[in-house]
């Protein structure tokens, strides 16, 4: 093996392949952003996500009502509870989606080499010879030769579920098409996907704010996944909507990149958003296929090097309905986490999965077994040259943890922190050991009223490869004597003692605040 991104001693023992993935309390530094539907949606089900490693649910509003998800974010709310397991919740917006409405619900056959009629009047019944679209102004976007791609639940890139239309004429509002293969779609939503056009749409739609104003402020939403991000732009006129909302100014961006428009300025976007999904279903359909692994590296590798989470997306479609994935699929996730991704999103394959849970702990199982062979030693010196010298106060003191975790062989970096910005620089120079964020609430007041911070900070480290959060009592701060600091750090480490994460004699790092010094030190704990 002569890739630099693998740490693998030659010859490689076989036999070590072999034997059983550790079961353990972090079976996995990368975290899972599983989307909640039909199949995962009971307490049940739920419990037995978290319990497999999903750490952020995600719900898709590009399908059912605002009534549906709350009744499934509750069931989360009553897992959470039983379970005793965190979990984030992120809203993730439709967007611009353009989209086929086939309001009876009969599956539509579509023969390869036929016409079809693309229509923005949604009164009109889907058929086979007419399918009826969300946007009026598609005849004045495209031109004939132009691809136009339709499919369910994004894109399955499966020929008998999704079709490939060519623009043949257009027609005053309609689009007639030559259809490129047979397909039936079933179903009563389909998204269409226009290849390398631009959609002259607001990325926030008006159905989008008013979902955030009502759902997403009444559940304090930790994450906005903005579909279609194309601009900076985008990203500030979205924090600047969120900033009016009350407790959603604290909710984090995260720009997913569908296509060529948000690749072209993905360097402005990942400094305005607070993180990045790599949408590649549908980056699949705007980006030629042997140019997608190269978008997915050099983003990953961008994102890691400004120390904001990458989340990949579509990794295993072939769990939706099968209890294993395939060859391709399981070295695809590891291929992932070996690039430097943070999470992996599940979409379709918990959302009307037929294996939901199993879908997880597979995913998890596989990230654990990547992470082993991660070469961190190589990239703790890419991310130390890119920063370069001087560098600031807190990636010193970040870095310098990491290092020192290193060479002491730690068994995990327990770090004390308020705003969690301290805890994440951390985690961005990739350590080896699990990072325990000790999130320190601080009292705050919005002339009204009283409350503490700190919910916020917790859950959104929820997303952040290798960290894990700890709210700690609001009566011991972390900026404080070292009596209370003392206090904190027991709670801490008997923390990380139940979990199993730390022996008698093992090294820890603790990272924290003593005055108004940061300070790093080393702690041997005792039987």
């Amino acid at each position: 093996m002569h890739s630099t991104n693998l740490l693998l001693e030659e010859p490689i023992r076989m036999v070590s392949i072999l034997q059983p993935s550790k079961p353990s309390f972090f079976p996995a530094m990368t975290k899972i952003v599983g989307t909640l539907g039909p199949k995962s949606r009971s307490v049940e089900v739920i419990s037995a996500c978290l319990k497999a490693g999903m750490s952020v649910a995600r719900f898709d509003f590009s399908w059912g009502d605002v009534d549906y998800h709350q009744e499934t974010l509750e069931n989360l709310k009553a897992a959470i509870k039983g379970t005793k397991k965190l979990c984030a919740v992120m809203l993730d917006t439709v967007g611009p989606e353009l989209q086929v409405v086939n309001k009876s619900e009969k599956a539509i056959s579509l023969v390869a080499d036929s016409h079809v009629v693309l229509t923005p009047d949604q009164e009109q019944e889907a058929s086979s010879d007419l399918l009826p679209i969300n946007f009026i102004g598609l005849s004045k976007s495209v031109k004939p030769g132009d691809t136009i791609f339709i499919g369910q639940y994004l894109f399955t890139g499966s020929e008998t579920t999704s079709v490939w239309l060519e623009v043949a004429e257009l027609k005053g509002d309609d689009v007639v098409c030559i259809i490129k293969n047979s397909a039936t779609l079933a179903g009563s939503l389909f998204t269409l996907h226009i290849s390398q056009i631009h959609i002259d749409l607001p990325t926030l739609t008006e159905a989008d704010k008013n979902v955030i104003t009502t759902w997403g402020v009444r559940n304090k939403i930790d994450f906005l996944s903005l579909s279609y991000t194309r601009h900076a732009e985008d990203v500030r006129k979205a924090r600047e909507f969120l900033s009016k909302l009350g407790d959603l100014h604290q909710t984090q961006i995260f720009a997913k990149i569908d296509n060529i428009e948000g690749l072209t300025h993905f360097d402005e976007i990942l400094q305005e958003a607070d993180g990045i999904i790599l949408s590649r279903g549908n980056l699949g359909v705007d980006l030629p296929p042997e140019k997608v692994f190269l978008f997915q590296k050099a983003a990953v590798y961008k994102c890691n090097m400004a120390g904001k989470p990458a989340v990949i997306t579509r990794v295993v479609d072939s769990m939706t309905g099968n209890l294993r994935p395939t060859r391709a699929e399981a070295t695809d996730v590891a291929n992932a986490i070996l690039d430097g991704s943070d999470a992996i999103l599940l979409g379709a394959e918990t959302l009307r999965g037929l294996y939901p849970v199993e879908t997880i702990s597979t995913v998890g199982r596989i990230c654990y077994e990547a992470e082993k062979v991660y070469n961190q030693d190589l990239y703790f010196k890419k991310a130390m040259k890119y920063v370069g010298e001087p560098m600031t106060h807190l990636e010193s003191i970040a870095s310098s943890a990491v290092r020192a975790a290193i060479k002491v062989k730690a068994s995990v970096i327990i770090c004390f922190t308020s705003s969690g910005k301290a805890a994440r620089l951390i985690a961005k120079y990739r350590p080896t050991m699990p990072v325990l964020s000790v999130v320190i609430p601080q009292l705050k007041t919005n002339q009204l009223r009283w409350s503490f911070s700190g919910a916020f900070e917790a859950r959104q480290s929820l997303i952040v490869r290798g960290l894990f959060p700890m709210l700690a009592d609001p009566r011991h701060p972390a900026e404080s004597t070292s009596a209370t600091n003392e206090s904190v750090l027991k709670v801490a480490l008997d923390h990380v003692k139940a979990s199993g994460l730390i022996m008698p004699h093992d090294r820890v790092v603790v990272c924290q605040k003593v005055g108004d010094a940061s300070v790093v030190k080393i702690i041997e704990l005792e039987d």
